[in-house]
């Protein structure tokens, strides 16, 4: 509809790319014949900056539309500022400050660390969905 594409950040992070389809199907694999307590994580083997794949993505549909190639491309605005500007949202403190709120807390959580950490936690999981 040529309306504003917009990106998160600069669009350089990275992520692990994979076909919806596959992804369905490897969810079927792990619900039906995974080993009772596992992870399984799944991933495409491909990875990539999400605006390569933006990028990528404005091609094939400047291809599959007629237009020129790059008429998609144009389109791209990089912009987090929505949630601030219609709902007046903003951080409460800086990265600075939350990053030590959170190592404040989990130096007063230690029991909760050395529960995690030890692995203990799987006794709980094992206890409730055995």
């Amino acid at each position: 509809n040529n309306k504003p594409l917009p990106v998160y950040g600069d669009g350089n992070y990275t992520r692990d790319w994979l076909f919806v389809e596959d992804h369905a199907i490897a969810i079927d694999l792990v619900f039906h014949e995974g080993k009772n307590h596992e992870t399984y994580n799944i991933g495409g083997f491909n990875e990539g900056k999400n605006i390569d794949l933006v990028k990528l993505l404005c091609k094939i549909l400047d291809e599959k539309l007629g237009r020129s190639e790059g008429t998609s491309q144009e389109l791209i605005t990089y912009d987090a500022s929505k949630i601030n500007k219609e709902l007046g949202w903003k951080p409460s403190v800086t990265f600075e400050e939350g990053l030590e709120k959170t190592i404040n807390w989990y130096l007063n959580n230690e029991d909760w660390l050395q529960n995690v950490t030890s692995g203990s936690y799987k006794d709980y999981y094992q206890k409730q969905y055995s």
